[in-house]
C-alpha cells in the first residue's frame, strides 16, 4: 500500500475515437531526459493501443474528476459502449491524442522503450513531448510549487481502495534540515 496519484490514459481507438482508462503506476525518471515511465498490467484496450500507436495522453486526475476516474477504472476499454458518456475531449497539441480538456494537468507522451514484463504486464518509458497545465501555474524558472500544487485544482490520491485529495501545506524545502538533521540518509 501506498499513495499513488491517478490519470487518466487517453489513446486512439483504431476508428481514431477516444479512449480513456485509469491508471495509477505512473512516475517520473531519466532516459538521457526527463522522461515519464508506466506500468500497464493484465491485457486492456489502453495497453493493445499504446502497442500500436506508441503515444498517449496522461491526464491527472482531480478532486472534481473522481466520479470519471472511477467509472474508467470499472469498465473495461473491450466493452462497446464504454466511451458512451458526454464528457469534455479534446486533441493534443503536439501529438494527434485524445486528452482531457478537464484535467489540471495534461502530458503528451511518446513511447521510447516497452519493457515486456511477466503475467502480460509492460512498463513504458515515454519522451514528454508537450505538458499542458493550468494558466495559473508560473512558466519554468518561475516556479512556486506550493502555488502549483494549488493550482492542480487539487489533484486525487488512492490508497489501497480509497480516494482522496492533496491539501497544499508546505512542509519546507530540500536541503532545510541539511544543517540540524541526520545526513546519513
Amino acid at each position: 500500500m501506498h499513495p499513488k496519484a491517478m490519470f487518466l490514459y487517453g489513446t486512439n481507438k483504431e476508428d481514431k475515437s477516444p479512449n480513456f482508462a485509469l491508471f495509477t503506476w505512473i512516475t517520473g525518471c531519466w532516459n538521457g531526459e526527463d522522461s515519464i515511465m508506466v506500468c500497464i498490467g493484465e491485457n486492456k484496450l489502453t495497453k493493445d493501443r499504446i502497442l500500436a500507436e506508441g503515444k498517449f495522453s496522461a491526464n491527472l486526475v482531480s478532486e472534481a474528476m473522481i466520479p470519471l476516474a472511477d467509472y474508467f477504472g470499472n469498465n473495461s476499454g473491450y466493452n462497446a459502449n464504454k466511451m458512451n458518456i458526454e464528457i469534455n475531449v479534446g486533441r493534443g497539441e503536439v501529438l494527434d491524442i485524445p486528452i482531457l480538456t478537464d484535467s489540471p494537468l495534461i502530458y503528451e507522451l511518446e513511447v521510447t522503450r516497452h519493457i515486456a514484463l511477466e503475467e502480460d504486464s509492460s512498463i513504458f518509458v515515454c519522451k514528454v513531448h508537450n505538458v499542458i497545465k493550468p494558466k495559473k501555474m508560473k512558466t519554468d524558472g518561475e516556479s512556486n510549487n506550493l502555488e502549483d500544487l494549488v493550482a492542480l485544482a487539487p489533484p486525487a490520491l488512492t490508497i489501497g481502495y480509497e480516494y482522496f485529495t492533496v491539501e497544499p501545506t508546505s512542509k519546507g524545502s530540500w536541503g532545510q534540515w541539511k544543517e540540524k538533521g541526520d545526513n546519513n540518509g
